[in-house]
């Protein structure tokens, strides 16, 4: 089998969701309120792609941590600007540094890598890269272990490394003292006398892009990642693409007032001795409004088997471990994508446990798409008034719909399988002809 195929059929697995929620806000926009889209002419509510994939993502690294599913034992990758202090962590547990010193440390060869830090004289953000980066979870490690290995040239590099930044800094803020006046040919010396920061060792910058390359992280492959700051460091190609999550009808929305009570208020309430005490107690401790919105949530992920597989070979993987890899990271994938669920207000609205009404499942030699299903909006009024009934039915019917008359006009798609977690639409599987797929009942029978 060469790189450029598959054990496991079509390079494209095509995935399609419908489910149905109540009362949540899974994503807020800047104001707190629910993120929408105009589509079909009508407003609908939307769940980002970036919520569902960062929701996908930790489910299946959690699992695999915790040492089940697909994917257990495996490599995975953090995103985080905390590359310093986690390398600092280390220095600290595990090999004995000071900590002040290992911050220090840690701070100057990543920033001496690439990396830009934040301001030096803001304590919350001084140690803090300026981007997110998405590494191995084990990449602060790595450095760290560099560091000690090679404490005494990193330590010597460091000092005049931190001398020579702090030269530069003075310099600057020297000239910004400066009169606007200033001869040019003053501003060219001081500009000439600014101190020079001096390079990282070699051997020190390879071990630092080294560990935070992809290498075999799984979750990297799957999801990719971009790095401008580091010219020489691997950027990935993901092999997920993902779409925004929208409603198949117009958006509903409430704005829920709240009150909540102060208990040590009631207590005194309830305790006092007449009236005027009582009264000096009433009311609530806080209230405000609370965004929630319900709605059936059509979303599409496709997986592209054979980018996987390049990524996992890239890392340095055999062929051969690149495929026994890539499948289990399919099935992991797809579990995630039934699964997961982003945690906003998981607490207040128990978003977190709600189960798809159907997923579709199929394979491809392209990407299949099928929002198009729902440009106009389903209406919600009875069948005897002319409308859909409820969404979530009404939904599945036009997607199965939409499915069969796709397929049998593109040769390449596979016979899909079906799965639903919601007995009313099971039944109503049983009904509807000529769909061109078959019902399963379990995830991982979607791709078998």
């Amino acid at each position: 089998m060469n790189s450029n195929s598959t054990s496991t059929g079509g390079q494209f697995l095509s995935l399609h969701l419908l489910e149905t929620l109540v009362a949540v806000l899974p994503v807020r926009d800047e104001n707190g309120a629910p993120k929408s889209i105009i589509y079909g002419g009508a407003e609908r509510h939307m769940i980002t792609s970036q919520a569902r994939r960062r929701a996908e993502r930790i489910h299946a690294r959690d699992r695999a941590n915790a040492g089940r599913g697909a994917l257990a034992g495996r490599a995975t990758g953090i995103r985080t600007r905390e590359w310093a202090l986690l390398t600092a962590r280390e220095l600290t547990a595990e090999h004995g540094w000071q900590q002040d010193e290992a911050i220090r440390t840690a701070r100057a060869v990543i920033e001496a890598t690439g990396l830009k830090f934040g301001e030096a004289d803001k304590k919350t953000v001084a140690n803090l890269t300026r981007v997110l980066l998405f590494a191995p979870a084990d990449a602060g490690a790595r450095i760290a272990v560099h560091i000690a290995e090679h404490a005494e040239s990193v330590r010597a590099w460091s000092d005049e490394y931190l001398a020579a930044q702090a030269g530069a800094a003075a310099a600057k803020k020297k000239r910004g003292r400066k009169d606007k006046d200033t001869v040019p040919n003053e501003a060219e010396e001081d500009s000439a006398a600014e101190p020079k920061l001096p390079p990282v060792p070699a051997e020190t910058r390879a071990a630092v892009l080294t560990a935070l390359a992809p290498r075999d992280a799984i979750d990297i492959a799957l999801y990719g990642r971009f790095l401008a700051e580091i010219a020489d460091s691997p950027n990935v190609d993901g092999a997920v693409q993902s779409s925004h999550a929208f409603t198949v009808h117009e958006a509903e929305q409430v704005d829920d007032f709240y009150a909540a009570a102060d208990d040590a208020k009631l207590d005194r309430k309830k305790n006092a001795l007449d009236f005027l005490d009582a009264a000096d107690n009433a009311g609530a401790g806080m209230t405000g409004y609370q965004s929630l919105i319900s709605g059936t949530f059509y979303r599409h992920a496709v997986l592209d088997r054979r980018r996987l597989r390049h990524n996992m070979q890239a890392a340095g993987m055999s062929e051969q471990e690149a495929e026994e890899v890539s499948a289990a990271a399919e099935a992991e994938f797809v579990t995630a994508f039934v699964e997961a669920f982003p945690e906003a207000k998981r607490n207040s609205t128990a978003s977190t446990g709600s189960l798809p009404a159907l997923v579709l499942a199929f394979e491809g030699e392209r990407p299949y798409n099928y929002a198009a299903a729902f440009q106009t909006p389903i209406d919600e009024s009875p069948l005897d008034k002319n409308g859909e009934g409820p969404a979530g039915p009404a939904a599945v019917k036009r997607l199965l719909k939409h499915h069969a008359f796709v397929s049998r006009r593109r040769p390449d798609i596979s016979a899909g399988h079906v799965l639903t977690y919601d007995p009313q639409i099971n039944e109503l599987l049983h009904t509807l002809d000529d769909t061109g797929v078959a019902a399963v009942s379990g995830i991982e029978e979607l791709t078998a």
